[in-house]
């Protein structure tokens, strides 16, 4: 019996299998574009809410009948269930399945978006935008581990952050000029109800092309204590931060609210500490990437965030800018941090390691508002502006590297919860940075009214000393970021060099 025949039948079943897992690999690799676009989609709305609601706001006062002091809630009632609900969310994704938390979240969310368009009244908008932040948080704690989950391979996943860094920023810059253009010339009811077209294609979208990730329910049963105490602890602190600004930073009420939340996040850690299926594993902590880029990105957004709320204040109050302009003015910004999320920051990466990454551009945003701190109250934009919307550019640099080394330090069964983790930091110190900075800005006005000068003089010394703050405040970022986030030695260190 001859055994050529089968030999060549065996040869021709290798090359029928390895043609068969070439057109497989080829197919999941066309698939991720796709899933990729959908998390990017579900990014854009969130975000791009985020900032357009701040442009209508005296629209939606103007309507409602809202007094200065309620106005606010329709801003802070999203920020508490947004930033309380992303570290049980993210859990949740892990336990539950990602897939199904990102599209439960976003169909939550636009449901939401067309409660608040049709709201005809102050509770009805704000009760719409708490349940727009639930939603919000269901779907943004999940999508960075979904992103990791798609694109296991460094390259691939450091131009994935960088796309979706890029939709990041544009969503920001797109909203305020779109809130005002929407505004303007309809009303403040279509700021929510451009949700609609973009959260029912993602929904739709994301049933089709994302994956089904398998359900990993604990098996001694859900950290229920530990979801009560993080979701009541984070909620209390971001509401102990939004209302500093009518009570202040050391009011008896700020304290109570400051000291109920430090016990109760204390009461959390140690519950993870002893839970058989703790909602927060604390092992995740000994992972320096983890826990350096969390501390990291607290002190970077604080600055920005603060940024880019008071540069739209100055440009408003000092310069009397419209809503509209005052978006146009800030899109350089936006332009400079996209193009370089999304052509630059992954090559570089992948280049010359992400943590030097990070480091250069941490130092040119502390470039960036320094030159702020010198700012004239009739400042020309292409002298004294411009500069430092170009600038913003290090922050293209810095959130892409930042979240491949903090995402790189979780396993694979930890992705959900750190990447809610990592979300969580960043709205934590948002709404910290807003909090602080505009304080300081408006304590610094006080003082200087009472010393005789005019109001520009008055608001513009406040804002300089506000961008010196956040300057001081990246400035550290730089220094932890060298010390903490240093490269390891040994065969299974991360490429960060």
């Amino acid at each position: 019996m001859s055994l050529r025949p089968q030999h060549s039948q065996h040869s021709q079943l290798s090359q029928l299998s390895s043609t068969a897992a070439t057109a497989q690999a080829a197919a999941g690799r066309r698939s991720r574009g796709p899933a990729l676009a959908v998390l990017c989609a579900g990014m854009l709305m969130i975000i791009l809410d985020g900032s357009i609601v701040t442009v209508a706001l005296p629209a939606i006062q103007r309507d409602l009948h809202f007094s200065p002091a309620d106005l606010t809630w329709t801003v802070n009632a999203y920020m508490i269930a947004f930033g309380g609900l992303l570290l049980l969310s993210g859990r949740l994704g892990d336990l539950l399945g990602r897939k199904r938390m990102f599209v439960a979240g976003l169909a939550v969310f636009t449901g939401a978006s067309l409660l608040c368009g049709v709201a005809t009244g102050q509770a009805m908008l704000i009760g719409a935008r708490f349940l727009q932040g639930i939603g919000g948080a269901m779907t943004s704690a999940v999508s960075l581990g979904l992103l990791v989950t798609l694109f296991p391979e460094p390259r691939e996943r450091g131009r994935a952050i960088g796309a979706f860094s890029f939709v990041g920023a544009a969503g920001a810059s797109i909203g305020q000029v779109l809130g005002g253009v929407l505004t303007q010339a309809v009303s403040w009811h279509w700021i929510f109800f451009i949700n609609l077209p973009i959260g029912l294609a993602a929904v739709l979208l994301a049933v089709r092309v994302l994956e089904p990730d398998p359900a990993r329910p604990p098996a001694r049963g859900a950290d229920a204590l530990g979801a009560l105490l993080v979701t009541t602890g984070l909620m209390t602190g971001v509401y102990t931060i939004v209302q500093t600004g009518g009570h202040g930073w050391a009011s008896t009420r700020t304290l109570v609210l400051a000291a109920l939340a430090v016990t109760l996040l204390g009461a959390f850690v140690l519950r993870q500490a002893t839970a058989e299926s703790p909602l927060l594993p604390l092992r995740m902590f000994r992972s320096r990437e983890v826990s350096g880029a969390n501390l990291v990105q607290v002190l970077m957004v604080s600055a920005l965030f603060g940024f880019q709320i008071l540069m739209a204040l100055y440009l408003q109050n000092v310069r009397g800018y419209g809503a509209a302009a005052t978006g146009l003015a800030m899109l350089p910004a936006a332009l400079s941090i996209g193009t370089v999320s999304l052509l630059l920051s992954a090559r570089l990466g992948a280049r010359f390691g992400e943590r030097r990454v990070l480091l250069c551009g941490l130092a040119l945003l502390v470039a960036a508002l320094g030159l702020l701190t010198r700012l004239p109250v009739h400042a020309g934009y292409a002298a004294d502006l411009l500069p430092t919307m170009l600038l913003a550019a290090g922050f293209g640099l810095a959130v892409s590297a930042l979240t491949v080394l903090g995402m790189s330090g979780a396993g694979p069964e930890d992705a959900g919860v750190a990447s809610g983790l990592f979300t969580t930091t960043q709205q934590v110190g948002g709404a910290l940075g807003v909090a602080v900075l505009s304080t300081l800005a408006g304590s610094r006005t006080h003082t200087l009214v009472a010393d005789g000068h005019d109001t520009a003089s008055a608001l513009t010394g406040g804002f300089r000393l506000a961008f010196g703050t956040g300057a001081a405040l990246l400035a550290v970022a730089f220094l932890l970021a060298l010390v903490i986030l240093r490269p390891r030695r040994g065969p299974d260190a991360p490429a960060q060099e």
